[in-house]
This record gives structure tokens, C-alpha cells and sequence, in this order.
């Protein structure tokens, strides 16, 4: 088939914007066709305050792959995963790369290990060792953020320093061209948040200082994996420019959700959910106000 062809194993909620539900919409946006397994069906995300819903067990996505497999229709140039509830699931989405793999040797698998943010995880903590040991051996670029580079590594970040050297560690453990600390209060001001990808093995490495939003939101980093897919797919030769269209698009999205509802008093998940539709054309051109530096 022609086409860009992307699967896509994330969650999935009926109302709100995170998972499949951040990360496919821009994808089509960009001419990616993909094919979406929801990793688990909630009713929203789980900072509401109630949640209900259906979560893949690993025999569930085996079924789902083999008749993907018998049809010939598992032919893709891309495979990535987010947020994955049970451990089983995410050893059988590994066979599943391992299997795609010899289809097409060229396939890019992108990993966004989600497990926890600002300190603590919000899945079962058995994925870590699955992660640490089964995923990021086979991964071709990662995507942790600070909490969860810190947690594959064992090593804390306290300084910029701190983050190359955890990138390279990440490096060391497998087949990661690519491994990008999406996001870390690492930086000299308490006013920003920073972003460091490191390229070709550790070869090029790009600093993003990005003006820190006073809140908390949920699926950002879900429309990080997918711009930066989607502009490392448009830009291979570029990394600094793929760091920057990256950035600039989650901070877009970000900021005009903030812009809603930074004037109601109490602001309930529902206020808080990303205003993507809305981003349309940040989508598709993020522009450049925050700027990439090649540190190396």
C-alpha cells in the first residue's frame, strides 16, 4: 500500500485527548496511515475522578497481530508504543517488533516508556524491568521523560550533564540511534523546562529550553512522540530542526489549552483536556519561536 504506515499501540479513552486519541490526529494530519491497538478502553484519563474501562491482555493483541498477520496487512515503515497497563502485554508488543522486524529489517521502532511523571509512576511498577530489559535493547529511538529516564537508568538527573550521560547509557543498552529526554526540570531556571535529543548514537546532541506552563497536563507527551515522529520521518538529516518543529508543536497544543481555561477558578480535567482539534494548524506548522541549540 503506498503511504506512510505507522501501528500505533497506546491507549485509547472514549472522551478526552490522550493516547491514540493525541497521537493519531496529528499523524493524519501529516499523511501517515495508521493502524491504531488500543492498549487499554477507559472512559477518560485517570486524573478524573472516576474512571472505567477495559485493559488488552497480551493473549488479546496476539489475536489481533495474527489476523493482521494472516491478511498480509502487517506491512509498516513505523511502529511505536505509549502507555501500556500490563506487563504480558508489553513482552508480547515486543515478539510483535521482533516479527515485523523480519518482514522489514528497515522498520523504526519508537518507544515512549510511559510509566510516571513529577516523581511518581502511574503504572504497575513490574513494567520497569520490562522496559529496562526487553524493550529498550530493541528500540531504535526512545522517548522517556525525565522520571522515566531516571527510572531505566537508575541514575538521577540533576544537571544537563546528568541528562547526556543517562542518553548515553540509554545508547549502550541496545540499538537506540535515537534517545530524547522529552522532558526535565533540569535546567538553570526554575521558569523553563528542558528537552535534550541525542542523535546518532550520542554523535549530535540538541538542547530546548521551553518557557514552563503554570499547570499540569495529561497526553502531552503522547502529541510529543507523534510530532516527533512525524517531523523525524519529514527530516532525517535535520535533528536540531526535528527538536525545534517537536517542541514548538507540544508548546502550541499546551499553551492555547492553558490560554482556555487559565481564567476559571478551579479548572476540572475536563477544562484541562488538550484543545488538539482546535491546534489544527500548529499541527501541520508549529513555527519556531522556541529555538533548538546543537550543544554538539
Amino acid at each position: 500500500s503506498s503511504g506512510i504506515n505507522a501501528e500505533y499501540g497506546e491507549s485509547h479513552v472514549v472522551c478526552g485527548y490522550v493516547g491514540n486519541k493525541s497521537s493519531v490526529f496529528p499523524l493524519h494530519l501529516h499523511g501517515f496511515q495508521v493502524d491504531a491497538i488500543n492498549s487499554v478502553q477507559l472512559s477518560n484519563h485517570t486524573q478524573y475522578p472516576n474512571v472505567k474501562g477495559q485493559i488488552l491482555k497480551a493473549n488479546d493483541v496476539s489475536e489481533l497481530y495474527e489476523a493482521l498477520k494472516a491478511n498480509g496487512v502487517n506491512r509498516y515503515n513505523y511502529v511505536t508504543t505509549g502507555y501500556v497497563g500490563d506487563p504480558t502485554f508489553l513482552e508480547t508488543l515486543a515478539r510483535t517488533v521482533t516479527d515485523l522486524r523480519e518482514k522489514n529489517p528497515s522498520i523504526k521502532y519508537y518507544c515512549d516508556p510511559v510509566m510516571g511523571d513529577n516523581g511518581h509512576f502511574y503504572v504497575p511498577k513490574e513494567l520497569l524491568s520490562v522496559y529496562r530489559n526487553v524493550i529498550v535493547p530493541i528500540a531504535d529511538v526512545l522517548l522517556p521523560n525525565q522520571f522515566e529516564a531516571e527510572q531505566l537508568s537508575g541514575h538521577n538527573i540533576a544537571s544537563e550533564e546528568d541528562g547526556w550521560k543517562v542518553c548515553d547509557w540509554l545508547h549502550s543498552r541496545g540499538k537506540a540511534e535515537t534517545v530524547v529526554i522529552t522532558s526535565g526540570e533540569i535546567g538553570s531556571s526554575s521558569n523553563e523546562i528542558v528537552s535534550l535529543g541525542s542523535f546518532k548514537r550520542g554523535a549530535t546532541r540538541i538542547r530546548v529550553s521551553i518557557p514552563k506552563i503554570p499547570s499540569t497536563f495529561t497526553g502531552s507527551g503522547d502529541v510529543f512522540a507523534a510530532a516527533f515522529l512525524i517531523w523525524s520521518h519529514k527530516l532525517p538529516d535535520d535533528p536540531r530542526e526535528v527538536m525545534e518543529k517537536t517542541v514548538n508543536t507540544t508548546y502550541c497544543v499546551l499553551n492555547r489549552t492553558y490560554e482556555s481555561f487559565k481564567d476559571t477558578p478551579d479548572p476540572t480535567s475536563f477544562d484541562k483536556e488538550l484543545k488538539l482539534i482546535q491546534s489544527k494548524g500548529d499541527l501541520e506548522d508549529p513555527g519556531n519561536a522556541i529555538k533548538a541549540v546543537v550543544v554538539k
